[in-house]
């Protein structure tokens, strides 16, 4: 629950500071003294956008922190623990702060966050009902979560949601994938022809290069040959004179010489190593040649094998060593979109089994929302008779629309019907209830959902517009039941709906130096009195309005 705010430099207020407590807090004051401002300030605090408006004039920037108990709000404490926010002690505290520009920082325990963190924890610490809080009372969605927040079935509505993002889900990645097999249509055509194409020709890894060297090998094998012949006869096979039999000689030469200079054996010994070497050399020319044949047809081959990968290399703008690449890569290209294909079919049964989990969580939230419906039927319309609406008649009418395109909420539609005189058949409200009427249903349902929801704060900023006489005291006693369960904070110009809270504050305005200052103070038992009776007869206070002021506070003593 709230039990402390402080206010700095916002609005009108210059610097208030407020302790908070239990039970039922009513809060009054003069026409445009600023009732609202507590409340204005704690919507900011609770990650409201922030404009620089909000900044008192003349100053740089406003403050405004919210001091939590949260030792009963599991909710919120999880949700700390989980944003690596708590504390040891069992407390929270927000901070926001707006500068004269309009920018806005935000600490929840004195560590930054952002406005949308805030929001998300502020959910779990107050609830807040403005003024024209039951115009949403007309809308068919608002309708549904009142009544859900009611039911408490948070996981079968959880389940209806996550079905239907689910098959959401796979009908966006349905629609993409058609979308893309329709713009690869024509794609696809001339992939498979391509890689027809190149599967025909099938030219292997490297072999490009192979094939390449031996048409070089092949077209010169006839001067190959030739050579090898002719130096051949030079080297060894001449009967006239070849480099072997010379080198042979000149070994055999300077052997004799070195038997009458020895140094000269190295010189022999070289001569007679080298007439090996040519000798090996003429060897392995001789096997070489005649292993070596000459062959066109396989030129031939060799030429068109090589002009066919030229060509289809030219033919793809690459160069002929990255056909192997280039058709594995478009093989894959082209596979994937025939993956597509069966994706889609797959897709197909998934849909359809989607859409029927759908459903049966549909219906089985529809059938939890029957059931409570039932039960805040007759709570409703007891609670409308208890604020002046003795006859009122109160119906949820829900019907099933099974062929309705699938959405987060379900397949019900709702409408609030509603009977306010004997003989008068339920219609929507909108129809029906006037102003008055509407914000009374309105406070009813409010309230006893709020029995339900573990929300420990309640807010009502002049929900009690448009009434008056017995029914204002029915809904000051209808507050001040509801602030034994939880903490309710009343903005109220009724006097039957102050006198029913477990106390009170006063907000004042006052003008000085050419400046407008509010203030919020408590009330003890003596200023209770005294504002009731002005609420009651005016600015001119008289015993008798004391005297009917102290009679409507002691009756809720």
């Amino acid at each position: 629950m709230l039990i402390g705010l402080e206010i700095k430099n916002f609005a009108i207020v210059s610097n208030l500071s407020t302790e908070w407590q239990s039970g039922m807090t009513a809060i009054t004051g003069e026409t445009g003294a600023g009732k609202s401002i507590a409340i204005d300030a704690l919507s900011l605090c609770l990650g409201e956008r922030a404009e620089a408006s909000a900044v008192r004039p003349g100053t740089e920037r406003a403050e405004i922190c919210a001091q939590f108990d949260i030792a009963a709000l599991p909710l919120a404490q999880q949700f700390l623990e989980q944003q690596l926010l708590s504390n040891a002690e069992q407390e929270c505290l927000l901070r926001r702060v707006i500068c004269k520009n309009g920018r806005s920082k935000s600490y929840i325990n004195g560590s930054p966050v952002t406005a949308a963190q805030l929001k998300e924890l502020g959910q779990y610490l107050i609830s807040i009902h403005g003024q024209h809080a039951h115009q949403h009372l007309l809308k068919s969605e608002h309708q549904l979560q009142l009544l859900d927040a009611y039911a408490g079935h948070h996981p079968l509505v959880d389940n209806v949601r996550n079905k239907y993002r689910h098959f959401q889900n796979l009908q966006k990645e349905f629609t993409a994938l058609e979308q893309m097999q329709q713009q690869q249509a024509a794609q696809k055509q001339l992939l498979e022809y391509q890689v027809a194409e190149l599967d025909e020709f099938a030219l292997q890894a490297d072999e490009f290069s192979d094939i390449e060297a031996e048409h070089h090998k092949l077209s010169h094998s006839q001067t190959i040959l030739e050579a090898c012949q002719r130096e051949l006869q030079h080297l060894y096979e001449s009967d006239e004179q070849n480099a072997c039999s010379m080198l042979q000689h000149s070994a055999q030469q300077f052997a004799e010489l070195a038997g009458f200079d020895e140094s000269l054996n190295g010189v022999a010994a070289l001569l007679a190593e080298a007439a090996v070497q040519v000798e090996e050399a003429s060897r392995e020319i001789r096997n070489y040649a005649e292993q070596t044949e000459l062959d066109p047809s396989r030129l031939l081959e060799v030429e068109a094998r090589l002009s066919g990968a030229m060509d289809l290399a030219r033919k793809h703008h690459i160069k002929p060593e990255q056909l192997v690449e280039f058709h594995l890569s478009i093989s894959q290209e082209l596979e994937s979109i025939s993956t597509n294909s069966a994706r889609l079919n797959e897709l197909n049964d998934e849909i359809k089994t989607a859409l029927d989990d759908y459903h049966t969580a549909a219906t089985a939230l529809s059938v939890s929302r029957q059931n409570a419906a039932h039960t805040l039927n007759e709570l409703i319309s007891a609670s409308m008779a208890n604020l002046s609406m003795e006859n009122g008649l109160f119906e949820i009418a829900l019907k099933q629309d099974q062929d309705r395109a699938p959405n987060s909420l379900g397949f019900d539609s709702i409408a609030f019907l509603v009977s306010t005189n004997p003989g008068q058949p339920l219609q929507p409200l909108s129809k029906v209830a006037s102003g008055g009427e509407l914000s009374r249903i309105s406070l009813a349902i409010q309230v006893i959902i709020a029995q339900k929801v573990t929300t420990p704060t309640l807010i009502f900023d002049e929900v009690d517009v448009g009434i008056s006489g017995p029914t204002a005291s029915a809904v000051g006693k209808l507050l001040r039941q509801l602030g034994k369960s939880t903490q309710v904070i009343c903005v109220t110009h009724l006097p039957q709906v102050a006198s029913s809270g477990n106390q009170q504050f006063f907000v004042a305005k006052e003008i000085a130096n050419g400046e407008t200052f509010t203030h919020m103070q408590p009330l003890n038992k003596h200023g209770r009195i005294d504002e009731i009776a002005r609420l009651l007869g005016g600015d001119n206070i008289s015993k008798t309005a004391k005297a009917n002021a102290k009679e409507l506070i002691m009756a809720h003593a």
